[in-house]
């Protein structure tokens, strides 16, 4: 039985024909029902003693809201069950407070001490919902009471709990921005959490209070960068985002050398330059030169930390989520080295085909990152090739990175692409086609001509909007060489008579006015006849007659004196304020009368000056100092509450700021250094090895270490006298005893293979050690080195694992200055170099030590090898089993560190 039939049954009867059944919609009632019937049904079901049909009205009141419909009417209806013993329905009540908490606030108000009490329930879910409510209500007063919730909630057991605190931070914020502080040190305190649950929130909770604060996140960035593959994905968006700010304030350009020769290199004179500034241009190259060597001299090293987050988020290019995949990959256009840039094009081309809602802003930070960064694109040109089916705007985007990838190897093919789509239906697509073909033109001057005479083809299109967008872009292009096209302006001259587009003819007049030497002849008749149609031209079209009256008056006022008086005169008492003023300032000009002023003298300069040719840009151009994926770089323009990208330091920030302070190992006792070294059970199995370490190999780790305590630091006395003599009196019986044992120990682990003993902190014989080659004797010109651990301490530092490395100088000439330069390690390792090897003669040997710390990783030490001439790059890269040192326990101290 259904609650709405228990509900019908409870009232005397189930509901006759005429009046509709609730129960089978649970959004809306029947078609007649008014709303009030419908609401005082589900009234009376939430007075109801039975929780079931408490609940079942809270599901059809959460679906209504989860429709769209209006349900605040309940609100006095549903508040009076927030303390219903039944856990779905509170969680459903809970749900529809948050919903309209902010609109019903006096309301809310009276529930508010049962808040409180939900802030304690047992459920996980209800402390969130109930912190979720409070932090609904807008309303000033209860602001302290909203603050302790979250200070509690921020320490709660629950990682959910937690993550709706730093939910509710922001909110409250809003509501009280003088609460700043306090919830500064909530923020501060949540992003020390160490769930992936509260990550993003918590993140998103900094961005939204005190993004400026960036100390916050020098403790946490390492935590953040390793958690950011398991967070959530709309986590992983706000993370990433901030990362990439952070990375901005705290690295340095990667690029930085590479921008340095490109602008030492460029010896591209500027577009006013002239053979004058030869001087001073010396001067520039220079100092660009200096600039150059000196980049050279400092090869850039990249933080172990910014390592960290290009390695972490490169795996989230394979995310299902697009906005994840944006995300990254404007983290790596904006922090990474151009060489590593490539890998984001195959993921955004992946999300083009497979996420068709967001292509309009993939494409957007395409056409900004082709610009820049074309080559990662160009394996992919097809790709961006245009369907018949794709929405105006999507085609517009293609054209413009289409237009951004073209140069000369593949500009016949993209100039066959833009052929086909002329022929397109969608005039707004065509016009924005000649736009991109007259760019190409302007970017690849060999294909310049090409496109000119493809232009001039499609001024005898029936279209008129082809025809007059490819009179603009000719107008632009014959500007670059207009002495070698005057057939050009002559034949678009002539269609002054068929063009009836405003734009296109005041195209072609200003063209003809500007290069009217170039056709004498017939700019005369083009003015005479644009004298008769004066009055029907659009106003753009008249302004453009006026200027070529007053330039034909210039150059050729015996044709044309009459012409442009009369073209004055018709202008002297238009309509337009503009053009009778334009007009009048063009009449003072260049007809000279006694009140002319000075300015007449110099009209030719001022009409027939040079004029440099237009460059047909990208509006793409110089957007990237916009975060991509943000919305004002999709606007070009810095929307509310954007956070600019910072500028790369100068010079690099400390980078111990992001260190974390790791607990040291637990020093061993005096008493357990004496029991290491009695004979006892290996903590290995028996398989490993049976026997304790000899008397030679404890003397020799005595003497050498001193101790076995893994932090390497010594203690001072090892315990008072009264403390040893009473361990002595203790253990004397047992030594005794385990003293025959261990002579019978010793000599059968002698008789055992070298591979099976285990040896405490002790030189192993260096026939069982296994050799790697570091460097061939080819590849390092005659030098070969190969390297072996040790496995014993390495003294300057017990934290490192000992290298031994082994030169060989298999060349005729002697190897001199053998040393490590430019070491590339991973966060938290580190290495102590070996002495520098000044020579090393032909047919030599030479044996050197170095300490590497791998941080209990398996990470390889990259670094260069270098000798007097040149250098090698050479990594080394450690077995799980050389990071190990052998510790031996007895059964009980075993059980006594397990229990730990």
């Amino acid at each position: 039985m259904s609650a709405s039939s228990a509900f019908n049954d409870e009232k005397g009867g189930s509901s006759s024909v005429g009046e509709p059944e609730y129960g089978h919609d649970p959004a809306s009632g029947g078609i007649f029902s008014s709303d009030y019937k419908r609401h005082d049904d589900l009234k009376e079901m939430l007075d109801s003693n039975k929780d079931s049909l408490k609940l079942e009205a809270m599901k059809r009141i959460v679906a209504m809201i989860a429709r769209g419909k209006n349900a605040s009417d309940l609100f006095p209806a549903v508040v009076k069950n927030v303390a219903c013993k039944n856990i779905e329905v509170k969680k459903l009540v809970y749900v529809y407070l948050v919903r309209y908490a902010e609109e019903q606030q006096d309301l809310a108000l009276l529930s508010i001490s049962t808040f409180q009490r939900g802030l304690k329930d047992p459920n996980q879910l209800i402390r969130a919902s109930a912190l979720r409510v409070l932090s609904s209500i807008r309303v000033t007063i209860i602001v302290p009471i909203m603050m302790l919730a979250i200070k509690e909630a921020a320490s709660d057991m629950s990682p959910y709990v937690r993550k709706t605190a730093a939910h509710a931070i922001p909110k409250l914020y809003s509501l009280d921005p003088e609460q700043k502080d306090q919830l500064i040190e909530v923020i501060e305190k949540l992003l020390a959490d160490k769930t992936t649950l509260v990550a993003g929130s918590v993140v998103m909770a900094f961005e939204e209070v005190c993004p400026e604060r960036i100390d916050l996140i020098h403790k946490n960035y390492r935590k953040l960068c390793n958690l950011l593959i398991d967070v959530e994905e709309w986590g992983q968006v706000v993370i990433i985002n901030m990362l990439t700010r952070y990375a901005r304030t705290q690295f340095l350009n990667p690029n930085i050398n590479e921008s340095l020769l490109e602008e030492g290199g460029s010896g591209d004179k500027t577009f006013y330059g002239s053979d004058e500034d030869e001087d001073e241009d010396e001067e520039e190259k220079e100092k660009k030169a200096e600039v150059a060597a000196m980049a050279k001299r400092k090869p850039y090293v990249m933080d172990p930390d910014h390592r960290l987050l290009l390695r972490n988020t490169k795996p989230l290019l394979q995310s299902r989520n697009a906005a994840v995949v944006m995300a990254v990959a404007q983290l790596y256009f904006h922090l990474a080295p151009k060489a590593e840039v490539g890998v984001i094009a195959k993921a955004l081309v992946r999300l083009l085909r497979s996420h068709s809602e967001v292509q309009y802003v993939v494409l957007q930070n395409v056409a900004t990152m082709s610009i820049k960064r074309r080559g990662m694109f160009e394996p992919y040109l097809k790709s961006f090739y245009i369907r018949s089916t794709d929405p105006t705007q999507i085609k517009v985007l293609k054209l413009e990175v289409l237009t951004n990838l073209a140069n000369e190897t593949n500009i016949s093919t993209i100039l066959r692409e833009f052929q086909t789509y002329i022929k397109s239906m969608d005039k707004d697509f065509v016009a924005a086609t000649i736009q991109a073909i007259g760019r190409c033109a302007t970017n690849i001057s060999e294909v310049r001509d090409t496109c000119l005479n493809g232009l001039v083809q499609l001024l005898s299109n029936r279209d008129e909007l082809v025809v007059a967008e490819s009179v603009v872009v000719i107008k632009k292009l014959l500007q670059m060489q207009p002495e070698k096209h005057s057939d050009i302006i002559k034949h678009m001259a002539k269609l002054t008579d068929n063009i009836q587009v405003p734009m296109a003819r005041a195209s072609i007049l200003w063209l003809i006015g500007e290069y009217c030497e170039h056709v004498p002849k017939i700019a005369p008749d083009v003015l005479r006849k644009m004298a008769k149609s004066f009055t029907n031209e659009e106003d753009i079209v008249k302004l453009q007659i006026i200027n070529l009256a007053a330039k034909l008056y210039l150059t050729n006022s015996k044709q044309t004196k009459l012409l442009t008086q009369y073209v004055l005169n018709l202008a002297k008492y238009d309509q337009n304020y503009d053009i009778r003023d334009r007009a009048r300032f063009i009449r003072q000009l260049i007809v000279p009368t006694e009140k002319s002023g000075a300015l007449s003298k110099y009209a030719k300069k001022l009409f027939l000056a040079l004029k440099p040719a237009p460059v047909l840009e990208s509006p793409f151009k110089d957007r990237d100092h916009f975060q991509l994926g943000s919305l004002s770089h999709l606007l070009n323009a810095k929307a509310g509450g954007y956070q600019e990208l910072p500028d790369w330091p100068e010079a690099a920030p400390d980078p111990s700021v992001r260190n974390v302070e790791v607990p040291e190992w637990t020093k061993c006792s005096s008493r357990e250094k004496r029991k290491e070294k009695k004979v006892e059970k290996p903590f290995y199995t028996d398989s490993e090895g049976e026997s304790g370490p000899t008397e030679s190999a404890d003397s020799e780790s005595d003497s050498a270490t001193g101790s076995e305590s893994s932090s390497g630091s010594e203690e001072s006395g090892s315990g008072s006298e009264s403390e040893e003599s009473k361990e002595a009196s203790e253990s004397e019986e047992e030594e005794e005893e385990e003293e025959e044992e261990e002579k019978k120990k010793k000599k059968k682990d002698l008789k055992k293979p070298v591979q099976e003993r285990v040896f405490l902190q002790t030189i192993a014989p260096s026939s069982t050690l296994k050799s790697y080659e570091l460097l061939h004797r080819i590849t390092g010109e005659g030098l070969s080195v190969e390297y072996c651990f040790s496995r014993q301490p390495f003294s300057p530092d017990a934290n490192m694992v000992a290298v031994q490395m082994q030169f060989t100088n298999n060349a005729s000439s002697d190897t001199k200055n053998l040393h490590i330069e430019d070491v590339k390690l991973q966060s938290g390792m580190r290495v102590k170099e070996f002495p520098e090897i000044e020579l090393l003669p032909a047919g030599e040997t030479a044996t050197a030590v170095m300490g590497i710390d791998f941080c209990d990783s398996t990470q390889a030490a990259n670094f260069q090898l270098c000798t007097h001439t040149r250098k090698f790059f050479v990594s080394i890269q450690p077995p799980v089993g050389e990071l190990m040192r052998p510790v031996f326990l007895t059964e009980n101290e075993f059980k006594k560190e397990q229990g730990h």
